[in-house]
């Protein structure tokens, strides 16, 4: 059985004789005067506690599906939960690096299509009880969160706006056409290249979606990809804050002057974008969609936008 949570390890006294890991240099730290960074990051894990036990009533036990977004470095003692439109392919490329798994140098050198090929990089979810136990105990755990609507947005139009993601048409789209569409034609039937963004809200709020499977991790909640409330997470990084956020793991585990955080080279989903998807969208489902994504904006401190028509 996997253990519950890591609050007994967290607050023990470290041996100095042995080499201090990242995990001890992070809660080390908190004994003395915290910079500015540091007071941060403690302040996001504080608030992502109190938030968890407020809301989260039934404890779980981690099963080994819980466990498939956490990627090991055991080189540097590292867990990191992706989550994808969070910065994880970077994330991926940086954690090829620091495990050996990449004959480049530089994380930026890494193409897209390899950092996602799964053999490269280990799953939590593929090691024994008693080394999963081991590593949520004594590794630094990490996860990069992102405000909800604009990651749910970039996913949309990645995902079903551009015309190279066939898969991802003939997947999804091709069942949200036939579903959410009023007389659909037989070529968009065919396709599914040609899904709104307002019919891709109904897809979501749809409760037959997730009856039948569990939703696409690039529009999945954070919460149900990385179970925040049941891994003690040591840190909370922000896309907003991603290039400070990054550099700050990486100082942790003694790599911040050899490695270089590759910077995004797409232009972003910002919140004056999302605000734009969301004008064809009606307050009902709204804020159907928003009771949806409602745990996330809570656990990681983001407010309601501005934009939703739901107070």
């Amino acid at each position: 059985m996997l253990q519950e949570a890591e609050e007994e390890f967290l607050g023990s006294h470290w041996n100095g004789k042995q080499r201090r890991t990242p995990l001890q240099a992070l809660y080390d730290s908190n004994q003395l005067e915290l910079s500015s960074v540091q007071a941060k990051h403690q302040e996001r894990r504080e608030l992502l506690a109190s938030t968890c036990k407020t809301y989260t009533r039934k404890r779980r036990v981690l099963t080994s599906d819980d466990l498939k977004h956490l990627l090991v470095d055991d080189t540097h003692g590292l867990l990191y939960c992706y989550v994808p439109k969070v910065a994880c392919t970077n994330w991926k490329r940086v954690m090829m690096i620091l495990t050996g798994q990449s004959k480049y140098k530089d994380p930026a050198q890494i193409p897209a299509n390899e950092a996602h090929i799964s053999t490269n990089l280990r799953s939590l979810s593929e090691f024994t009880t008693s080394e999963i136990n081991y590593r949520l105990r004594n590794y630094l755990k990490f996860i990069f969160v992102r405000e909800p609507f604009e990651r749910l947005v970039s996913a949309y139009r990645n995902k079903f706006t551009r015309t190279y993601n066939t898969a991802f048409h003939k997947r999804y789209g091709t069942k949200i056409v036939e579903r959410h569409r009023r007389n659909p034609s037989l070529e968009a039937l065919e396709r599914g290249d040609d899904v709104t963004f307002e019919e891709f809200v109904y897809y979501l709020v749809d409760p037959m979606t997730q009856k039948e499977e569990p939703f696409n991790e690039h529009w999945e909640r954070v919460h149900s990809l990385c179970h925040p409330c049941i891994v003690h997470y040591d840190v909370v990084g922000k896309y907003e804050t991603l290039e400070e956020d990054a550099q700050y793991v990486l100082q942790l585990i003694g790599v911040g002057d050899s490695i270089k955080f590759p910077s995004s080279k797409s232009p972003r989903t910002t919140g004056g974008m999302a605000a734009e998807f969301f004008k064809g969208v009606n307050r009902f489902y709204q804020r159907r969609l928003f009771n949806l994504y409602k745990m996330d904006f809570l656990l990681f401190n983001y407010s309601i936008p501005n934009y939703l028509q739901i107070r």
